[in-house]
């Protein structure tokens, strides 16, 4: 509800006031969703308990996700100023495949050292199909904006193809992980072909052909 106290404020302070305001109601209801989703799972809890447990409105809880599927992931923007820093800040002498794999590994993979709600959250996203296919197209959303950051980091053209396809191959490796025994291994092992190229995995794995008689 909006605050009938007169502001004399200036107007740049006031939508500071605002923006903040906003910031922690959408904050507010995506803990909520999380502590539900987590507590009874995605598809046993509704809209309406979400609001209830935010204190707000079905209609304000609209306004800030659109959809049931954005409530549980709600750093679009800080995601893909992550991904671009993690190219664009490497350290000297590592890669972009590099990079990008550590990335993944960081960020889309959770470990069992890692932090528990982070673990309970990636568990949540991996065993609910909704929830996977938007994940994937989110993250899909930043492939221009890598491909980009790729090519001004190698000196490519912005519409190098291979830049292109090196931005898609990375945002969908993690996915492709999951149905591994072992995505860790599965991670490395998709990112050791973009650091390698196929030909030279190939000729690592071909037999060794039998010694001339």
């Amino acid at each position: 509800m909006p605050s009938t106290t007169t502001d004399t404020t200036t107007g740049p302070a006031r939508m500071g006031r605002r923006e903040r305001k906003k910031a922690a109601t959408r904050q507010a209801i995506a803990d909520a969703a999380l502590h539900l989703f987590l507590e009874r799972g995605y598809d046993e809890v509704g809209i309406r308990e979400i609001a209830d447990a935010a204190d707000v409105s079905t209609t304000t809880l609209f306004k800030h996700f659109p959809v049931k599927e954005a409530l549980v992931f709600d750093e679009d923007a800080d995601q893909e100023a992550r991904l671009l820093a993690a190219v664009r800040e490497r350290p000297d002498g590592q890669s972009i495949p590099a990079a990008l794999r550590e990335h993944a590994l960081t960020t889309r993979l959770a470990t069992a050292e890692g932090d528990a709600r982070f673990a309970a959250f990636t568990s949540l996203v991996a065993r609910t199909p909704a929830l996977r296919e938007y994940a994937q197209n989110m993250w899909l959303r930043h492939a221009t904006a890598l491909a980009q950051a790729i090519a001004e980091e190698s000196g490519l053209d912005a519409g190098d193809p291979a830049c292109t396809a090196m931005a898609h191959f990375a945002l969908e490796a993690p996915r492709a992980a999951y149905a591994h025994d072992d995505p860790r291994q599965a991670i490395t092992r998709a990112f050791d072909l973009l650091e390698h190229g196929w030909g030279a995995l190939a000729r690592s794995e071909a037999p060794s052909s039998p010694p001339e008689a």
